[in-house]
């Protein structure tokens, strides 16, 4: 009798972990939006979509929808486990189900890697416009192709690093899409632009061959100011740089500065009381975005604006799936409408 209780908790396990699997699938997205940017990247988008265990066995079923955006120099491949990564998101989003932590949801990762290894999901000639393609089409697209909740209340927005910052940028844009986002250790929230005239001079005479040999420094400096300092008469990257001939140019810093969070953030309070749900988070150990996240927590106080906010003991890498797993997809499941 023993060994027959064991063998069914067993049976029962192993089918109840079967029954957490979900697929996922990797599709290409033509992007109006994204067509003619002034580097030549395609409009064609790889875009990951996951779709959960009961997907396909429950037909008549529908799902809200996560959105999610990676980081600086990361893909949704690797995200997702089409190769190696630091992350495995399809394994964070099935150990939250199996621990009851969270929801089925559809979960969709646009590729926002381009010639500079990272969009900053912003808009400028010089790279397309992240912001159209990642809000509307994308978003069109889905509801169009699965079986969504299509309205704002059951759409959530969450990333991490650059894609915290795409993020807070996108969410209080775009309230009327989302009703619920989540910050994960964004960058790129406050500070000014570089202007160290030994790295503007290198980059100065860099050529297009020389773009995946740049440092991780040299690629951010060059995606900054493509995302938000674009050029049409500079080739051959078209941006201009904080600086130049080592002197700094302030007119260049003023337009990075511009769309750091931390400086426009007060032209959306409306908007982002509109959001039914915001929270954010980074660890002590990544410095200078723990506290920028800080000051947004504190804003966000003065303006009297509900949210979640922790501050926890980690890294910018460090325990980023464990907070997916246990802080963000709960979040979700909370503050999203279901089916």
């Amino acid at each position: 009798m023993k060994k027959l209780f064991l063998l069914t908790v067993l049976s029962l396990s192993v089918t109840f972990s079967f029954a957490q699997k979900g697929t996922k699938e990797r599709i290409k997205l033509h992007s109006t939006a994204l067509e003619g940017n002034l580097i030549g990247d395609p409009a064609d988008r790889d875009v990951t979509v996951y779709l959960p265990p009961s997907y396909q066995s429950n037909p008549d079923s529908r799902y809200p929808v996560l959105y999610m955006l990676h980081g600086f120099t990361d893909t949704d491949s690797q995200w997702f486990g089409w190769e190696d990564h630091w992350i495995n998101l399809q394994d964070v989003i099935e150990k939250s189900l199996a621990e009851n932590l969270s929801k089925e949801m559809i979960v969709v990762m646009p590729n926002a890697y381009n010639r500079f290894k990272g969009s900053m999901y912003a808009n400028s000639a010089t790279i397309g416009d992240w912001e159209t393609f990642v809000v509307k089409e994308l978003v069109s697209h889905i509801d169009a192709n699965y079986r969504t909740l299509a309205k704002q209340e059951s759409r959530g927005l969450a990333g991490h690093s650059m894609g915290g910052y795409g993020t807070m940028r996108l969410g209080m844009k775009y309230p009327d899409v989302f009703s619920a986002i989540y910050a994960l250790s964004p960058c790129c929230m406050d500070g000014g632009a570089t202007t160290n005239a030994e790295l503007i001079t290198k980059l100065e005479g860099f050529t297009p061959d020389q773009i995946n040999g740049a440092s991780f420094f040299e690629i951010a400096t060059l995606a900054t100011s493509a995302a938000f300092a674009p050029n049409p008469q500079n080739p051959p990257f078209y941006l201009d740089l904080p600086a130049k001939n080592g002197e700094p140019r302030q007119e260049v810093i003023n337009k990075i500065i511009a769309n750091r969070t931390l400086s426009i953030v007060d032209q959306y309070i409306p908007n982002l009381k509109k959001l039914k749900a915001i929270g954010m988070d980074a660890g002590l150990q990544d410095r200078g975005i723990s506290e920028a996240t800080k000051k947004l927590h504190e804003l966000f106080d003065a303006y009297q604006i509900p949210h979640q906010y922790e501050s926890y003991e980690g890294d910018h890498l460090n325990r980023i799936a464990e907070r997916i797993q246990t802080k963000a997809l709960p979040f979700f499941t909370k503050h999203l409408e279901f089916d």
